[in-house]
């Protein structure tokens, strides 16, 4: 599988079948995991700031906006206090309770319904917000804005404890927003490109690696086909 730059390879058959399945898989875990949501909606209503679902504006296809859903981790007021929409290690702004649904990933498990509802899919290009958006190389926008954002997908791999990597650089917010941000655009880029059905099923595989053993060396499948990092991320990945 090689990194192709020019468009996405996905043609109508794969793409009803992908939507397919996003459909049924969606639809199944929401009902599978009704109950979970119960007791983790319950737990957030009686503890921080009693908020359930945090909702933000994030770019999907065709560069529509869209309310993405997440279990609420955060203050209230989070994006417009101290470092706006970048979390870093020990945000003061995380609380208590959102701690463990964001280093588990439970937080993102409401994206569901938007998988279910056709905003998302289960893999594919993780959705950004405009600023971020924005920073992408036009050329890697013009093949995102091609595929529905995923639930999971390469960025979502590589990038698991962003959070962490952060923190081992200098300037958090310049690295964030120059390094990481456009070699993300360059592999959803990638994502948008080879996209499949064998690498749907893929990525499934390795999203759930690496939430199981975040040690696993799963991710270097991943590295060894995407175009590859910038020196100075490199050697954090």
């Amino acid at each position: 599988m090689t990194f192709d730059p020019m468009s996405p390879r996905v043609g109508p058959m794969t793409r009803a079948i992908l939507r397919t399945t996003d459909i049924m898989l969606s639809g199944a875990a929401l009902l599978v995991f009704s109950p979970f949501f119960l007791v983790i909606s319950l737990i957030l209503r009686l503890t921080g700031e009693g908020e359930v679902f945090f909702r933000q504006t994030r770019i999907g296809m065709g560069g529509r906006p869209f309310g993405l859903l997440k279990f609420a981790t955060m203050r209230k007021d989070s994006p417009s206090l101290g470092t706006g929409e970048l979390t870093i290690p020990e945000d003061p702004r995380v609380l208590p309770v959102g701690r463990v649904l964001r280093k588990t990933k439970i937080n993102e498990l409401p994206q569901l319904w938007n998988v279910f509802v056709g905003d998302m899919s289960i893999i594919g290009p993780r959705p950004q917000t405009a600023k971020y958006y924005d920073r992408f190389d036009p050329a890697d926008r013009a093949v995102i804005a091609q595929v529905r954002p995923g639930l999971s997908g390469v960025g979502s791999i590589l990038f698991r404890d962003e959070e962490d990597l952060l923190a081992k650089v200098a300037d958090p917010f310049d690295f964030d927003l120059n390094v990481i941000t456009p070699y993300k655009g360059r592999v959803e880029n990638w994502v948008g490109c080879n996209m499949s059905i064998a690498l749907y099923w893929r990525l499934i595989f390795l999203t759930v690696a690496v939430i199981v053993n975040p040690q696993t060396g799963h991710r270097q499948w991943l590295l060894d086909r995407v175009p590859p990092p910038p020196a100075e991320l490199a050697n954090l990945l």
